[in-house]
């Protein structure tokens, strides 16, 4: 007779992904919408205030995205037409088509086997004279190992931009990433830690920024705060062809409240990873994520990742077993050099990178977010174990 525990379905859904906005934030909305001021204002350099406090750097520009960040951070730093700048396969699509938009040249290099991080130690043999900049990601909020790739840089005369679209907060040898002086992008799309809906945050030097920030509204030597407020001065002058990426105040207004509750946000992102971990530590078909030792992850994700050798199905059989047993799940990401743009643009094949490739076949991102309830936790545990155990070989 069978000891086996009957696994009960959920009842419900439950989304990969959902945002944790109180009243707070809906408050600040409201007062910003009755104040009359919806654009970028007050609200917008209160929250850049408030960031840089919070994670102890000198400055921060609030955009629209983290893309618009990466370009932004490009730009400024000179990349340009034959230019190269290596980063990451495994990644979202806007870390290299920034890169395009400059007509410069991704260059990836593959990532490290345990953290899915560029392998700082490989970065080198991508260097050629053309290249301009490394570009790492903090893939799922573990960071790079940053001293490694910043001593390179700094041997070889390279700038280094850091792509922390999921790395708020994340911490790299008792420093937050984005504390430094080199440029740090941020996100705060919906399903970030935290979130003004579509938002980042681009941080780096005062020279650095001053740029950006002239780059980030259409190149103008004065925003419209600085134009229409009582003190403010009509005149402006364009002073280079930039782009419309800024913040409003409305965005601004969530995120001040989520920047309040970002630790306890992350301290219940923390919590579920914990319970994931035990709750897969005995299964051998399941690889649960790494956590070094001199970093403080964010926990943005939490990619699991299948031991396809164990089981009777694939990938994305598991996620359809799951998607059956109402658990939502991810994948992050496709390579980089899978989609057709790259492929074919560069002949790139599957295993050109095959760190990236082979861990790419083998990954499901689960439900990771401070809305969570322990039941809802309980229910993931429960589905995947429960889909490894009736597809065992």
């Amino acid at each position: 007779m069978s000891t086996q525990r009957a696994v009960r379905i959920r009842e419900n859904f439950l989304p990969f992904a959902a945002p944790l906005v109180g009243q707070e934030e809906l408050d600040g909305v409201m007062a910003c919408v009755r104040s009359g001021w919806l654009t970028t204002g007050l609200k917008v350099q209160e929250f850049e205030r408030a960031f840089s406090d919070y994670i102890g750097c000198r400055h921060a520009l609030a955009v629209n995205s983290c893309t618009a960040a990466l370009h932004l951070a490009l730009e400024a730093i000179g990349v340009g037409e034959g230019d190269e700048v290596i980063t990451s396969p495994m990644t979202f699509t806007a870390t290299a088509a920034v890169i395009e938009h400059l007509k410069a040249r991704p260059v990836f290099s593959d990532c490290e086997p345990d953290s899915l991080n560029l392998d700082a130690r490989a970065i080198e043999r991508r260097i050629t004279p053309r290249t301009k900049a490394i570009l790492p990601v903090h893939f799922a909020g573990q960071a790079c190992d940053m001293n490694a790739i910043l001593e390179l840089a700094k041997r070889r005369g390279l700038k280094v931009i850091e792509d922390a679209a999921h790395a708020l907060p994340a911490r790299y040898k008792g420093r937050w990433i984005g504390s430094g002086e080199n440029p740090v992008a941020f996100s705060f799309y919906a399903t970030k830690n935290l979130t003004t809906g579509e938002g980042g945050m681009l941080t780096g030097s005062p020279e650095f920024l001053e740029r950006a920030r002239i780059v980030s509204l259409h190149g103008m030597s004065r925003d419209a705060w600085k134009r229409y407020d009582k003190s403010g001065q009509w005149y402006y002058e364009v002073l280079l062809p930039g782009f419309k990426y800024n913040m409003t105040d409305i965005q601004a207004a969530i995120g001040i409240w989520q920047l309040r509750k970002l630790a306890s946000f992350e301290q219940r992102r923390r919590a579920v990873a914990a319970a994931y971990d035990r709750g897969f530590a005995d299964d051998d078909a399941l690889e649960a994520p790494t956590e070094r030792p001199d970093v403080e992850h964010a926990w943005h994700l939490y990619v699991l990742r299948l031991r396809l050798e164990a089981l009777r199905i694939d990938r994305d059989q598991f996620i359809d077993e799951l998607t059956r047993r109402n658990i939502g799940t991810s994948v992050h990401f496709i390579p980089i050099h899978l989609h057709p743009y790259y492929r074919e643009k560069y002949r790139f094949g599957p295993e050109t990178y095959p760190i990236a490739y082979s861990n790419y076949r083998r990954m499901i991102s689960l439900p990771l977010n401070a809305r969570l309830t322990d039941a809802d936790v309980g229910n993931v545990i429960d589905a995947v174990r429960d889909v490894a155990r009736t597809y065992r070989r």
